[in-house]
């Protein structure tokens, strides 16, 4: 992959066709949008980037459409942003990384405390 990162205008489309689950059409994509949508080839040109970065692929659909499909999952790209975070910010350190939410997230004690068990259940497991 060329690119890990992706824009805010890229994200976007990649969220919706993640949550589509399945190939989709500009059209598609376009409907997940909130008023006022973006132009057709607003989509479609993101989608061309998409392309060009290795995050999509796209194939022959009915007539002149095209479907797209993701390359790569939304827990991978997660993964994988999360770790560039961790390892360029936080000099790889979940430790820091994990102060950082802790302090500048303003968590409640209560969410302080379920990641806690979830530490805690993953050591166990």
């Amino acid at each position: 992959m060329k690119e890990k990162t992706l824009t805010k205008g890229e994200m976007l489309v990649m969220n919706a066709l993640w949550s589509i689950g399945r190939g989709a059409s500009v059209y598609d994509i376009l409907e997940r949008y909130d008023e006022p949508r973006p132009a057709y080839t607003t989509i479609a040109t993101f989608l061309k980037i998409l392309m060009q970065k290795g995050f999509v692929e796209a194939k022959k659909g009915t007539g002149k459409q095209l479907v797209y499909n993701p390359l790569m999952t939304k827990e991978r790209y997660r993964h994988q942003v999360m770790d560039d975070v961790k390892e360029s910010l936080f000099d790889g350190s979940v430790k820091s990384l994990l102060n950082h939410f802790a302090q500048e997230e303003d968590l409640s004690a209560e969410e302080i405390e379920e990641l806690i068990a979830l530490i805690k259940q993953k050591t166990i497991s």
